[in-house]
């Protein structure tokens, strides 16, 4: 009974004695936070190394914490100078997102998957090509490639590189509707048909989030003939210039595509003056009328209409600048009126008219002919000029005929007839 007695107490005490260890060594195991603690300098000097050297210097101001783990967007010092309005701290906020995502968990996501970033009420759309192979499978941030993948990944932070158009995120950047609620055709192609794909739906889905709702519609309904392009550029009208007047806009959508080219800002205004542009509608092309002198008084203009936004919105595939007004169709060599040298047309974006400078037409030494309608001297009617202009093209063919040597030619005070 002894033995039996003295068993049972070194096994109560064996017991106890593991318990008490096993307790110990969980209340005292260290949390994450306190066992990956990182200097203040550890992000920018990891920064630095990586070749972001502006976001380097942002980031003791952006208050990004290396307590939890995070995935960061890195963009390029190439692509935060195409925002250089923007803010670097706020940025960088905006393209780190709590969590760690590496690039085969990105590609694994829903296309037009949000994740909301360390920035509040922002959220990142992530898109991706829609080819079955992982090789060659390519994932978007906002439109931006992620061109390096998984430059660093030490188990807490992971950082990848990003190459494209960076801007600040909308305020509604987490509440628009996810694209994956959109239908479009199922189609198998080749990789680049699948690249044009993928962009041409994140095209839609930043133009609907910036005010370009109507132009997201306009390419989502040409969906299945723009998707065949190998990339495109497009002049765009928001929805305000819509609604105010731009009503042609629509009806000569295609007119405003220029197809198989990827003009981007520095392209564009590249381009000399009188440049002809094809459009996607055949037979009608753009013509640069003023080049892109940089000069802020003579801003580029195609077709007599200013560009408005250089670079609105860009990926691998699709650019977009904002216009003032709807382009109107050029008749050249001559101009419509035949007479000045300013144009008045009807304004697709705004109240009345908007004057649209134009060249003078060239006045050759030509002769045109009108009747005397009182002849032998006969005082001629107080005319109009359009009065005038319609008694032209309706008597042609009777018999008493003035020919003027040109158009600025003028008759004596007593039978005066003026074109202005």
């Amino acid at each position: 009974m002894a033995t039996s007695l003295q068993l049972l107490t070194v096994f109560t005490f064996i017991f106890i004695s593991t318990t008490i260890t096993t307790t110990a060594t969980t209340t005292t195991a260290p949390t994450p936070s306190q066992d990956l603690f990182y200097p203040p300098s550890f992000l920018p000097a990891v920064f630095s190394s990586l070749g972001f050297q502006e976001l380097s210097t942002a980031t003791n101001l952006s208050l990004i914490t290396t307590a939890t783990p995070t995935t960061i967007f890195a963009p390029t010092d190439t692509a935060l100078f195409t925002c250089r309005s923007c803010s670097l701290p706020v940025l960088l906020q905006e393209h780190s997102v709590p969590g760690l995502y590496p690039l085969h968990a990105l590609l694994s996501l829903a296309f037009g998957t949000k994740i909301e970033t360390l920035a509040p009420n922002r959220c990142l759309t992530v898109t991706s090509t829609s080819t079955t192979s992982y090789a060659i499978k390519k994932a978007f941030i906002n439109g931006a490639e992620i061109f390096h993948p998984d430059l660093f990944n030490n188990g807490h932070i992971i950082i990848h590189g990003i190459e494209g158009f960076v801007s600040h995120l909308s305020p509604l950047s987490c509440n628009v509707e996810r694209m994956t609620s959109l239908s479009f055709p199922q189609q198998s192609a080749t990789p680049d048909f699948s690249i044009m794909r993928s962009m041409l739906k994140d095209a839609m889905l930043r133009l609907r989030i910036s005010g370009y709702s109507v132009v997201s519609l306009a390419l989502r309904a040409k969906y299945q003939e723009l998707v065949k392009l190998r990339s495109m550029t497009v002049f765009a009208l928001d929805d305000t210039a819509m609604f105010a007047g731009g009503h042609s806009y629509l009806p000569n959508f295609r007119f405003h595509i220029v197809p198989n080219r990827l003009l981007r800002a520095a392209d564009l205004v590249s381009l000399p003056t009188e440049t002809i542009l094809p459009t996607v509608e055949s037979g009608e092309n753009l013509l640069v009328t003023t080049g892109g002198s940089g000069d802020p008084l003579a801003p580029m203009r195609i077709n007599y209409v200013k560009i408005q936004s250089l670079d609105l919105l860009y990926n691998n595939r699709i650019v977009v600048h904002g216009l003032s007004s709807p382009f109107p169709h050029l008749h050249h060599p001559s101009s419509d009126n035949g007479f000045g040298q300013t144009e008045r047309t009807e304004s697709d974006a705004g109240e009345g008219v908007s004057e649209i400078v134009a060249p003078p037409p060239r006045i050759e030494e030509s002769t045109m002919e009108i009747e005397d309608q009182h002849a032998l001297g006969g005082t001629p009617p107080n005319l109009t000029e359009n009065q005038m202009i319609a008694s032209i093209s309706s008597q042609k063919s009777k018999p008493k005929k003035l020919r003027l040597p040109s158009i600025e030619s003028r008759i004596d005070e007593s039978n005066r007839i003026k074109f202005f």
